[in-house]
């Protein structure tokens, strides 16, 4: 895998998106969206997912009955029961959510506390969410992609059965050494290894 002719190949489309997420950080409600989006993604299509998140908010979410997002979120999203759950109480507790973003504290202590805070956000669905927000570009977005690129390059000997906490923050450390290593930025390099499997950097 040549990364380096790859990585000046989708370059400007990198920096494009990266600026993307950078002004979503001082929009309230692109906040929200990138948060609601993040929430969906779990064995589901991203593509799908924001394209749900898109629909809900036509529809005036948060304000928007049970029936309706569930009604949205079946066609388009896996265990859509739970994630209407995971969206209704993150729109009940949002105010909440953003006063706790807007203290500027450290990526690392923000995202234990998005997912101590937050149903269904685990470590690749909080640390998405920052990066989609330009709060962190440094974490690392673990999902099953990243990890068989990782494998592909012989940055990890073996695909983990389940990610703990413990074998995230090992493999995220693995993966940001790797991006030093390339000179290539770890958002960079995420983005980078996301366009080589679908050919379109997204987010």
């Amino acid at each position: 895998m040549d990364l380096k002719n790859l990585y000046k190949k989708f370059h400007s489309k990198i920096q494009k998106r990266k600026l993307e997420f950078k002004n979503n950080r001082n929009d309230k409600q692109k906040i929200l969206k990138e948060l609601c989006f993040c929430l969906l993604t779990p064995q589901s299509k991203a593509l799908n997912c924001w394209s749900a998140v898109e629909e809900l908010f036509k529809n005036g979410f948060p304000n928007v009955e049970e029936k309706k997002i569930k009604e949205i979120l079946s066609s388009k999203v896996r265990f859509h029961n739970n994630k209407t759950k995971y969206l209704l109480e993150v729109a009940k507790n949002f105010d909440l959510i953003y006063k706790i973003i807007n203290k500027n504290l450290e990526p690392q202590v923000l995202r234990e506390i998005l997912i101590r805070e937050i149903k269904g956000l685990g470590y690749k669905e909080a640390s998405h969410f920052l990066r989609n927000i330009g709060y962190s570009f440094d974490l690392a977005i673990l999902d099953r992609h990243i990890i068989k690129n990782l494998l592909k390059l012989k940055v990890i000997n073996k695909i983990p059965k389940s990610l703990t906490k413990k074998e995230y923050l090992k493999i995220e450390k693995k993966f940001v050494k790797y991006s030093k290593k390339m000179k290539i930025p770890p958002v960079d390099l995420d983005l980078l290894f996301w366009a080589l499997q679908t050919g379109c950097v997204f987010k």
